[in-house]
């Protein structure tokens, strides 16, 4: 018992020695399980501690605030946008496009999203992770969960992996690793322009060759996750950008169709905070305890 109880104590002092250098340290593998643990208890259960921050595991999908019921991923979760993309693509969807394009069916608005609600950013594996957000409304999200946007620093050192890599598995790009770079655009699918009808709300129903969503369930894809000690952080480039801490409107990791191969390098600084459509998610933040 007294062991039991010095190697404890052990474990603790390492572990704050660890946090003071933003790491994990490396012990034996009783030691290494009991200081894992121990760092864990700093951060919600749905949170990985990397250095002294708390990082969401997966990509935020939202519910609302006071009621909890989940808003639909394939809306804008602000209600005016809201309003006018489904007014809008309730009768231009069987206008426009090619025929293929006229069949998708705009989805319908849950009932909750109808009247007054207040986005929660929630994070937790499974789940269609929520697009169609500003920085504002990402901001407030993550704020209704007791949590902050990430700043591009700590958001950079999650993505890279505790090996600090280009891509959260190395420093080489691999095709079909993460959800990005894809074949196909959703909004030429459904236009015939990718750079058109960014908040229609059939974008994330569109398939690849009629078989594999583009936009992913959060954790889809292990052979993508960022590894911190035995913890790991999932869809950090691909799935969706994220909005970060900064006013001017940053978004970073890539979406599934950019065409990029920066992995956590990859960074979008040409829209202010107010833009948003369907390729804009948010991971969130909160300080260490």
């Amino acid at each position: 018992m007294r062991r039991s109880l010095f190697s404890f104590r052990v474990a603790l002092r390492m572990t704050g020695a660890c946090l003071a250098l933003g790491c994990l340290l490396s012990l034996t593998p009783s030691g290494s399980t009991t200081v894992a643990r121990a760092a864990r208890q700093l951060c919600p259960t749905e949170m990985a501690l990397v250095g002294r921050t708390c990082v969401d595991r997966y990509e935020a999908h939202l519910v609302d605030d006071k009621t909890g019921q989940p808003l639909s991923p394939f809306y804008p979760p602000d209600p005016r946008l809201l309003r006018v993309a489904y007014e809008y693509w309730s009768i231009e969807a069987g206008r426009q496009g090619p025929a293929r394009a006229r069949q998708i069916s705009v989805p319908e608005v849950p009932e909750i999203q109808r009247g007054t609600f207040s986005p929660r950013a929630v994070s937790a594996p499974g789940v269609l992770p929520q697009g169609y957000m500003s920085y504002f409304v990402a901001e407030r999200a993550c704020q209704a969960a007791g949590k902050r946007l990430c700043s591009e620093a700590e958001w950079t050192r999650a993505c890279r992996s505790d090996r600090g890599t280009k891509h959260p598995y190395g420093d080489n790009f691999e095709p079909g690793r993460c959800n990005v770079f894809r074949n196909m655009h959703p909004a030429f699918e459904l236009h015939g322009n990718s750079s058109v009808g960014h908040l229609d709300p059939r974008l994330h129903l569109v398939r690849e060759e009629g078989e594999k969503p583009m936009l992913l369930l959060t954790g889809a894809l292990p052979g993508c996750a960022s590894k911190h000690g035995s913890d790991q952080i999932y869809d950090m480039v691909g799935n969706l950008d994220e909005w970060i801490a900064d006013e001017k409107g940053v978004f970073v990791g890539g979406f599934y169709s950019r065409g990029t191969r920066e992995g956590c390098e990859a960074k979008i600084e040409n829209h202010g905070p107010a833009y948003a459509d369907y390729s804009l998610g948010v991971r969130c933040c909160k300080n260490a305890e």
